[in-house]
């Protein structure tokens, strides 16, 4: 096992600080890969940073994860996360454990939102944090 922790961003994520920031907050992913290199430095832990709009990109690193004995993926898999068998199954399809992240809290919002198929087969969730998530998730991943 290595000291990398993914960590995995789905659709829509790089339009984060102007993507309706009264709900995702002003930080970009760039800044949130920022903190998470500095928090990292830290733990002693790198940090392997993706995005994609595409579902299948992010099975592949999900697998990709599992075969370079990564510590540990942080997935923030956006819209994905309430439709998508195919993540569900990716997740439980291998043994590097995965940590959801939400910047807002999916609960108090849409109901569509509520069901998380990324959830069932995470081992933790960190959400409603805004880019604080990324950064608990991050020291919860340090700890497996």
């Amino acid at each position: 096992m290595t000291n990398t922790i993914y960590v995995l961003n789905g659709p829509n994520l790089n339009l984060l600080g102007m993507r309706e920031p009264e709900i995702y907050g002003t930080d970009t992913l760039d800044d949130i890969a920022g903190m998470l290199e500095d928090r990292g430095r830290e733990l002693g832990l790198e940090i392997d940073m993706r995005q994609s709009n595409h579902e299948g990109h992010l099975v592949d690193w999900l697998h990709e994860a599992q075969a370079e004995g990564a510590k540990a993926v942080l997935l923030n898999a956006g819209a994905y996360t309430h439709t998508s068998i195919a993540l569900h199954d990716a997740i439980k399809s291998i043994r590097t454990p995965v940590i959801e992240v939400h910047l807002s809290d999916p609960e108090t919002r849409e109901p569509f939102r509520h069901v998380s198929y990324v959830g069932m087969a995470a081992m933790d969730c960190v959400k409603g944090l805004g880019a604080r998530s990324y950064v608990v998730a991050l020291e919860k991943a340090a700890a497996l």
